[in-house]
């Protein structure tokens, strides 16, 4: 089901990837990054864990390092201090070696606002979770 759901909104994520970046990328990646880009971190885990069970080359830690962000992201949505921080502490050290940019996404720019997030998160603490600023959760940008 998750790999025929990519494949029709690859169409949609190729439209807005320069070509010469998203033709490298399989479909199941670029359906992950448009559901983060939307905010839809459970959705983007399910599409990012395919690609990264999928890609033998070490790329795949590129998709693994994407989808711990999101999922950071989900567990701040659900008030999991912990689950958040953490995901997101070990998300951006995954994707740091992927700077400062691969397959045309811009990842330093998705670490840098990343970490931001974590920074205002471990301010904030546990009791204060729910306070963050959703407007700073970063998209997955593509290098220019």
């Amino acid at each position: 089901m998750v790999a025929a759901a990519g494949a029709a909104a690859a169409t949609r994520v190729t439209e807005e990837a320069p070509e010469e970046f998203s033709e490298g990328l399989p479909e199941l990646a670029l359906k992950g990054i448009e559901e983060f880009n939307k905010g839809e971190f459970y959705e983007c885990h399910e599409y990012l864990e395919e690609a990264w069970m999928q890609e033998p080359r070490r790329l795949r830690f590129l998709y693994q390092g994407i989808l711990q962000v999101g999922v950071g992201f989900y567990h701040q949505q659900n008030g999991n201090w912990r689950g958040a921080t953490g995901l997101l502490r070990n998300g951006t050290a995954r994707l740091k070696e992927f700077e400062p940019e691969t397959m045309g996404i811009d990842v330093a720019r998705l670490v840098r606002e990343s970490e931001r997030c974590l920074r205002e998160l471990e301010e904030l603490g546990r009791e204060r979770v729910a306070e963050f600023d959703r407007s700073k959760v970063p998209k997955v940008e593509w290098a220019r």
